[in-house]
């Protein structure tokens, strides 16, 4: 636990930062495209684009105080569980290519009793170059559905409208 803490304190924007997007708190990552996300061309292959929307959405629940080991070992306020992908929608529009810096925009859109609905956006230079819808649902170790917590729904129910 002290070894992660040093770690954050080393490295405090490694998760990206919280900010703002039309007056709701968004998740932003940046992630610089290597070698190995592209094919032999250079250009991105489309299981890079799923590989980054993870860390956004990962990112952006630990940044709101939550993290994924919480939720397995049950330190999150809540009975263990992790949150799985129920459906993702990719609408991919211009490709990325190696080297390009992208930054990866998530927030939530709305928050069911036991799921919630992501929009993840990937931009190059403000221009965007992959829309993703995301639903994620809570699930117990045995695989069934669970209620979010009110810590948890607090924490996510802060970033909607």
């Amino acid at each position: 636990m002290a070894m992660r803490a040093e770690a954050e304190a080393k490295w405090p924007d490694l998760a990206g930062r919280l900010d703002h997007d039309d007056g709701q708190v968004c998740h932003v990552l940046p992630v610089r495209v290597y070698f190995e996300d592209t094919d032999f061309s250079g250009v991105v292959y489309h299981g890079a684009y799923v590989r980054w929307c993870e860390r956004g959405r990962s990112d952006f629940l630990r940044l709101l105080g939550n993290s994924h080991r919480g939720l397995l070992d049950g330190s999150a306020g809540q009975p263990p569980g992790a949150f799985v992908v129920r459906t993702m929608s990719l609408d991919f529009r211009k490709p990325a290519r190696i080297d390009d810096v992208i930054e990866v925009r998530t927030q939530a859109t709305e928050i069911g009793a036991a799921a919630i609905d992501l929009k993840q956006t990937i931009f190059r230079e403000n221009q965007v170059i992959c829309a993703v819808d995301v639903k994620v649902v809570l699930i117990s170790n045995a695989g069934k559905p669970m209620r979010l917590a009110a810590a948890l729904r607090s924490a996510f129910g802060n970033t909607t409208r």
